[in-house]
C-alpha cells in the first residue's frame, strides 16, 4: 500500500493536481472500502486491488472530478450521488442554505419550496432536510439530471416530500393561484461569462456540462428568465435565493429592482466573495 501512494501521489503532482498526497489517499481510501480516516491506521503493507486503483488513477490524471471517480459528494448535511449529467456540489452552494436559514429561522415556516435547476438537487433536498414540514419541486430542463435529482432524493430519504419536473425553466409550472406560491425559490442557475468558459480549470472544463455553465454573453442570461418567472410564482411573503457570480451583484441588484423586488440579504461565500441575495416582493 506504501509504495501504491508513494507513486500515485508523484503521479497526481506530476499532473498539477492541488494536495496530491490526499487525493492519492482519497481514491485508495475508496478502493479499499474505508474511511480515509481510517485507511492512515491500516499497515503500508495492506493489499490493494491495484487495477483498479490504477483504472481510477488514469481518469483523475485526466482531470476528471474526484467526486466523478468517487461517485458521490457531501453537500450540508446530505450524501449526493453526482454523475457528467450536472454540475458537482460545491460547498459555496451551502451559502444559499445559510443565508435560508437567517431569514427563515422557524423551520416550521416554509411549507413550499421551488429549485430551479435543480442539478444533483443539492439545494432542494438541502432545504427540506431543514424544514420537516417542507414540500418542494425541483426543475430541471435535462432529463438524465433530473433523474439523478429523483435518485437522490430517495437516497436522502426525501422523495416523499419533493418532486422532479423536468422542463426548460417554468415553461410548465402554471399560475400561484389565489393564496399560493411558493415560499421560498431558490436557484443556482449558470452564470459563467461565455467568453470566460475557456479559462476554467480543467475539471470543470472537460467534464462538467457547458449548459449548467454558461450564462450567456454577461454571465447573466438565465436571470433574465427567473425573475420574472419568481414573481409570477412566489408567494406574497416568499423569498427569493440567488446564486451568483464574482462580481454580478450590482447588475443583478438593479435587475432585481427592475423587476419588483426588494433585497432582502447579500451574504458572502466561504473565500468572502458575494455569492448569494435575497429578495422579496416590493412591499407597496
Amino acid at each position: 500500500m506504501g509504495a501504491t501512494l508513494d507513486r500515485a501521489t508523484a503521479a497526481l503532482r506530476g499532473a498539477g493536481i492541488d494536495s496530491p498526497a490526499r487525493e492519492a489517499r482519497l481514491l485508495l481510501a475508496h478502493v479499499l472500502g474505508e474511511s480515509p480516516g481510517a485507511l492512515m491506521l491500516a499497515p503500508r503493507d495492506t493489499m490493494v486491488s491495484v487495477s483498479r486503483f490504477d483504472a481510477l488513477l488514469a481518469r483523475r490524471l485526466r482531470h476528471e472530478p474526484m467526486a466523478h471517480l468517487l461517485g458521490s459528494r457531501g453537500f450540508w448535511s446530505l450524501d449526493l450521488a453526482v454523475s457528467p449529467a450536472t454540475l458537482v456540489p460545491r460547498a459555496d452552494s451551502e451559502t444559499v442554505i445559510e443565508t435560508l436559514l437567517a431569514l427563515r429561522p422557524e423551520r416550521g415556516a416554509v411549507r413550499r419550496v421551488l429549485d430551479l435547476g435543480t442539478g444533483t438537487g443539492c439545494l432542494l433536498l438541502a432545504a427540506l432536510a431543514e424544514y420537516p414540514s417542507a414540500w418542494g419541486l425541483g426543475v430541471e430542463r435535462a432529463p438524465q439530471a433530473a433523474a439523478l435529482a429523483r435518485a437522490n432524493a430517495r437516497r436522502n430519504g426525501l422523495a416523499g416530500r419533493s418532486a422532479v419536473l423536468c422542463s426548460d425553466w417554468g415553461a410548465a409550472l402554471g399560475e400561484r393561484g389565489r393564496g399560493g406560491g411558493f415560499d421560498v425559490i431558490l436557484a443556482n442557475p449558470p452564470y459563467i461569462p461565455s467568453g470566460d468558459l475557456s479559462g476554467l480549470m480543467a475539471e470543470v472544463r472537460h467534464w462538467e456540462p457547458r449548459a449548467a455553465l454558461d450564462g450567456g454573453a454577461d454571465g447573466l442570461d438565465a436571470y433574465r428568465t427567473i425573475l420574472p418567472l419568481a414573481m409570477r410564482l412566489l408567494a406574497e411573503e416568499g423569498v427569493l435565493l440567488l446564486e451568483f457570480g464574482i462580481g454580478q451583484a450590482p447588475a443583478l441588484v438593479a435587475m432585481l429592482a427592475a423587476h419588483g423586488f426588494d433585497l432582502l440579504a447579500l451574504r458572502c461565500d466561504l473565500g468572502g466573495i458575494e455569492r448569494v441575495m435575497a429578495a422579496r416582493r416590493r412591499l407597496v
